[in-house]
């Protein structure tokens, strides 16, 4: 590894045919999204995630797939990534993809051979069983909107195995020849200059499924072909593991014993996640502080990746029943705004009401976590949700550039937009948009800019040596990092009352503290007693290593 670059990075998430239209038809483009680097360079992103971009007949999103080489026609060419990777090298900005290699689509011409003849060399790519798995109705990913996870296919005369939706079959990772055609599909987007993958359902790319057994084997020796194919390739490439697993198994994603470096290079914090949500419904920090001190140890060139809303549904599955009871009558007391029985289906601002003062909290919040953070977009301006859409395209709308037809995101006439536009009025296009937000300096979006400046000056938060303080008030969160780069502390009031917080002997060391950023002007610093307010943050170096 070259560089750690991942440590001290951002990543922006976005799906780029929601982005930025470029040719009038209603549909973003990757000519559309290179004409807006400029603003997410400026944001202070230094990392641009893209969710899939290949050829589908998009019955998911585009998770289904037809083609892993190729650009779907609608966002454009491979032309245009090679484009878009140097347009974003110049600004000091690098480009991942979402690698789903779990499954493909029905329609893939992989899939579409293996049906059509038992001899076909691609018939042992995909999961088959001659008779009825007797597990047929077991381990569905989306309850409520699937049935079974084996179908019968009338053309092959077999049953074919499929994690997710019955147009996803599956693809076989014990076949040697898939595992090959998996380094071959990332060494080729390497070799078009993407810095890395966001590998999707990772604990499902390496399990074992077998027809009637529900306990899965599961192969983490491939996690370390992964990382030698990526690694070999591209020296500075990491791949970001979407892995939602207990604590015990964490370990083994980055790493085939304590200490080694030799897996995964990155993890989503699904743990963490969970336990800040419960935290901001409750308005006590204990969630968090358990998650922090029991979080598993990483190895030294391991990162979590930690956020707040992301491309799915808010995951809730690593609460418990009555956990989760409590963060839906908060933040998602209708059914509509719930999803699969275990997550939510809404973007951050309708979750807090619009309240800029939470909002504030919640991002300073993530930001001072262990780990890289990831925002997606629209969230740097509170943008709303629609949940008349099915499923997770509710947070997928159209990016609100402006209060102009179609919030400047497309030419196009509105009936042909690929999503429509939010219509809630706190949260529409009228309310809120890019243009307006930039020309009050007081806005979420420059305040999203700000904060995320002051976070490249705080190299510590990204050097996983977060120490949970004693705060004398269950509803404030101080925490502590110390590193080769100096000390930063960093408190956060989860309710809308006052506080003071008394440090004592625990900063007892530190005799030159600054202030670095806060929610507002709390006079001068006195480490004896630390004034607070209601929603209120504050970030204090207390040592600087030159």
């Amino acid at each position: 590894m070259h560089e750690r670059w991942y440590k001290r990075a951002v990543l922006y998430s976005l799906e780029v045919d929601a982005f930025q239209d470029s040719n009038g038809d209603g549909i973003g483009d990757l000519r559309g999204l290179i004409s807006r680097l400029d603003y997410i360079a400026r944001l202070g992103a230094t990392c641009v995630w893209l969710n899939p971009i290949h050829p589908s007949p998009e019955r998911d999103e585009g998770y289904d797939i037809t083609d892993h080489y190729a650009v779907h026609p609608k966002l454009g060419s491979l032309g245009d990534v090679v484009d878009l990777v140097d347009a974003a090298g110049d600004r000091g900005m690098r480009v991942m993809l979402d690698l789903v290699v779990n499954h493909t689509s029905i329609d893939h011409p992989w899939f579409q051979s293996a049906r059509s003849d038992p001899q076909s060399p691609y018939r042992d790519w995909y999961i088959w069983c001659a008779h009825e798995p007797s597990d047929r109705h077991q381990g569905m990913v989306f309850p409520g909107f699937q049935t079974e996870t084996w179908t019968f296919d009338e053309q092959a005369k077999a049953w074919y195995f499929h994690r997710f939706y019955d147009f996803e079959p599956d693809l076989n990772h014990a076949n040697a020849e898939v595992r090959d055609e998996i380094r071959k599909i990332m060494a080729f987007w390497l070799r078009l200059g993407v810095a890395g993958f966001r590998m999707d359902a990772l604990p499902f790319v390496i399990s074992l499924p077998k027809p009637d057994h529900t306990d899965l084997e599961h192969d983490y020796a491939f996690l370390n072909e992964l990382h030698d194919w990526v690694s070999w390739r591209r020296g500075d490439a990491v791949v970001l593991a979407e892995a939602n697993v207990a604590d015990d198994q964490l370990p083994l994603y980055v790493g085939s014993a304590p200490g080694n470096d030799d897996r995964m290079h990155m993890l989503f914090n699904f743990r963490l996640n969970d336990r800040i949500l419960l935290a901001l419904a409750r308005r006590r920090v204990e969630p968090i502080a358990w998650a922090l001190r029991t979080a598993p140890p990483l190895p030294a060139a391991a990162q979590w990746a930690t956020f707040i809303r992301n491309h799915d549904e808010a995951d809730l599955s690593q609460l418990n029943d009555d956990e989760r009871e409590e963060v839906f009558a908060v933040f998602a007391p209708d059914e509509d705004m719930r999803l699969y029985g275990r997550g939510i289906r809404r973007r951050l601002a309708p979750m807090l009401d619009g309240d800029r003062r939470r909002l504030e909290l919640a991002y300073s919040l993530q930001f001072t976590l262990p780990g890289t953070p990831v925002l997606r977009y629209g969230e740097e301006i509170g943008m709303g949700d629609d949940l008349d859409l099915p499923e997770r395209n509710a947070i997928r709308t159209p990016m609100q550039w402006s209060a102009e037809p179609n919030a400047g995101f497309s030419t196009a006439s509105p009936a042909q937009l690929v999503r429509p536009l939010v219509h809630d009025g706190r949260f529409s296009p009228e309310k809120v948009n890019v243009n307006e937000q930039r020309r009050d300096p007081d806005s979420l979006l420059n305040w999203q800019e700000r904060v995320l400046r002051t976070l490249r000056e705080c190299p510590e938060v990204g050097e996983n040596s977060c120490e949970v303080l004693d705060s004398g008030h269950d509803d404030v969160l101080a925490h502590r990092y110390a590193g080769p780069h100096g000390a930063m502390l960093f408190l956060h009031n989860l309710d809308d009352h006052r506080r003071t917080v008394q440090l004592g002997d625990q900063l007892a060391t530190y005799d030159a503290p600054v202030e670095a950023f806060a929610d507002g002007d709390y006079g001068d610093l006195d480490l004896s007693q630390l004034k607070l307010n209601g929603w209120g943050y504050r970030w204090i170096r207390l040592q600087f290593v030159p």
